[in-house]
C-alpha cells in the first residue's frame, strides 16, 4: 500500500489465481444534482469510443467496465496479464480525450430518462430500502431530481462539464493478481502520467479541505423514526416495511455480536413472520453497513397487511425473541459461534470475490485487510453473557442505545391505512418523518 499526494495504491499479488483485475477509481464531488447527472451520462458515453476495441479484448481474455461510483467513476478490468496494461492506455487515453458525440449523447439520455422513470414500478420492498438509504445519507440525489434536471441537460453541458471534472482529481488504485509488482507501479504511474503530467496537465490533486468523507446519518439512541409513504406504482397492491436497527460504528467485537445475532435470527424470523403469521411472501433478515455504520434490517413485503401492522409484529417478534437468547444453552451458543468462524474461515472462491473483499474496505473507508482474522479471534473470546448483555443493550424492545427507523410503503390494498398511519398523533420518542426532500418522489 502506498499513499500520496495524487492518489492511493494498494497492490495484492496472488500466485494461485492468474487474473488480475486491476481497478482504478476516480472521485469528483458531486455538489449538485445536475453534476450527478452529468456523471451518470459520462461513464456510459466513455465506453462508445472503446467499444470497437472490446471485441477483439474478449478474444484476448481481457474486458473492462466503467461504473459510476459514489464521488467519481470507476473503471475495472480483469483477465489475461499479456496486455492488459495495453487496454488500460487505451481506455485512459481515450477518457483523457474525451469527446461528446451530440447522437450518442441523445441515445444514452433517452435511456437515462426512461432508467429513472422506470424507479417508479420497482417493487415496494425495492423501493422502501432505497427511501432507507435516501435517509441515512448524508448526501444522496433522489432519482426524482435527477429526472428533473435531464430534460435541460444538453451534450454541450457534458463537453464542459468533461473537464471541471477532472479539474481535481484523486484516484485509488486497487491490482492484484498474476502480476508482478514493478508492473502494477508501471500501471499507476502511466495513469498518474496521463492525468497529473504534462506542461498542461488534465488533472491537479485535490486539495487537502476537497478529500470527500462519507457520512451516514446518526439516529437519536433511544428514539424511533417512522417515514410512511405511498407507493410510486398505483397498480401495485403490494406494501413494504424496512425496519432498520442502526447499531454501532465498525469494531471487530461490536460487528461480530451483530452477525452472530443476525445468525441465529435469521431463521427464526422467517419462521414467525413467514410461515406462521404468514405476513408476505418477502421476508428477511440482513445487516446493513453503511460505510463502516453496522445494523440489520427486517424487510416484508405484503398484500395481506399493511406496513404499520407489519411494523408491530417485527416488534413482537423481537419481544418473543428475547426468550429465545435467555434460554439458549452453552452448546447452542458454541455452536453458532463456530458455525460463524466456519463461514469466515472460508477462503475466496476466486479473484473477484477477494477483489471485491479488499476494494469493498478500500470505498466505505475502513482499510481493515485483517478483517477476517480479526473478527474469528474476537469470536473466540465472546462469551455468551456478553451476546446477552449486547442484545439487551441495542436490540430488544426499549433498549437503552436502541435507534430504529422504519420506512412504510402503503401499497393500492393499503391506502385507508397510509392515511390513518399519517394522521396519528405523536407518541413520545418518536419521530414521524412526513415534509421532507424525499415527498418529491410521491408528488
Amino acid at each position: 500500500m502506498g499513499a500520496r499526494q495524487l492518489g492511493m495504491d494498494i497492490f495484492a499479488p496472488n500466485e494461485n489465481l492468474h487474473l488480475p483485475a486491476p481497478n482504478v477509481f476516480i472521485p469528483t464531488d458531486y455538489r449538485s444534482r445536475t453534476h450527478k447527472g452529468r456523471s451518470h451520462s459520462q461513464p456510459s458515453k466513455k465506453s462508445h469510443p472503446v467499444r470497437h476495441y472490446a471485441y477483439n479484448a474478449r478474444v484476448a481474455g481481457l474486458y473492462y467496465h466503467i461504473n459510476i461510483a459514489a464521488s467519481g467513476f470507476q473503471v475495472t478490468l480483469n483477465g489475461y496479464n499479456h496486455k492488459l496494461k495495453t487496454l488500460l492506455e487505451t481506455i485512459i487515453g481515450k477518457i483523457a480525450k474525451f469527446y461528446v458525440n451530440p447522437d450518442r449523447f441523445a441515445v444514452i439520455k433517452e435511456k437515462l430518462r426512461k432508467d429513472y422513470e422506470n424507479c417508479k414500478f420497482q417493487q415496494p420492498n425495492e423501493q422502501a430500502t432505497y427511501y432507507c438509504s435516501l435517509v441515512l445519507s448524508d448526501q444522496k440525489w433522489p432519482w426524482m431530481e435527477k429526472l428533473e434536471v435531464l430534460p435541460n441537460l444538453e451534450a454541450e453541458d457534458l463537453a464542459k462539464f468533461t473537464p471541471m471534472m477532472l479539474s481535481r482529481a484523486f484516484l485509488e488504485c486497487y491490482i492484484a493478481g498474476n502480476i508482478e509488482c514493478s508492473e502494477a507501479e508501471s500501471i499507476i504511474q502511466y495513469v498518474e502520467d496521463v492525468f497529473f503530467k504534462g506542461p498542461h496537465p488534465i488533472c491537479q490533486p485535490l486539495f487537502p479541505s476537497q478529500h470527500l468523507t462519507n457520512r451516514v446519518v446518526k439516529l437519536e439512541r433511544g428514539m424511533s423514526y417512522v417515514y410512511p409513504t405511498l407507493g410510486l406504482n398505483p397498480s401495485n397492491e403490494n406494501s413494504a416495511l424496512v425496519h432498520y436497527i442502526q447499531v454501532h460504528q465498525d469494531e471487530f467485537m461490536l460487528n461480530v455480536k451483530l452477525q452472530l445475532f443476525t445468525l441465529i435470527a435469521k431463521q427464526a424470523t422467517f419462521h414467525q413472520l413467514r410461515t406462521v403469521e404468514q405476513l408476505g411472501y418477502i421476508t428477511r433478515l440482513t445487516r446493513r453497513n453503511d460505510y463502516g455504520i453496522h445494523g440489520v434490517k427486517f424487510i416484508v413485503q405484503s398484500t395481506v397487511k399493511d406496513p404499520g401492522y407489519i411494523d408491530l409484529r417485527v416488534e413482537a417478534f423481537l419481544k418473543l425473541f428475547e426468550n429465545k437468547i435467555y434460554e439458549m444453552t452453552d452448546v447452542e451458543f458454541k455452536s453458532n459461534v463456530k458455525a460463524l468462524i466456519d463461514m469466515k474461515l472460508e477462503k475466496h472462491k476466486n479473484l473477484w470475490e477477494e477483489s471485491g473483499f479488499y476494494w469493498h474496505e478500500i470505498v466505505v473507508g475502513t482499510l481493515k485487510f485483517d478483517r477476517k482474522e480479526c473478527e474469528v479471534a474476537a469470536l473466540e473470546q465472546l462469551t455468551k453473557q456478553e451476546f446477552i448483555d449486547f442484545f439487551n443493550e441495542y436490540i430488544r424492545i426499549g433498549a437503552p442505545q436502541k435507534r430504529t427507523l422504519s420506512i412504510r410503503v402503503y401499497g393500492s390494498l393499503h391506502s385507508l391505512e397510509y392515511a390513518s398511519d399519517t394522521g396519528e398523533q405523536a407518541e413520545p420518542n418518536k419521530v414521524r418523518i412526513v415534509k421532507s426532500v424525499y415527498d418529491k418522489l410521491n408528488p
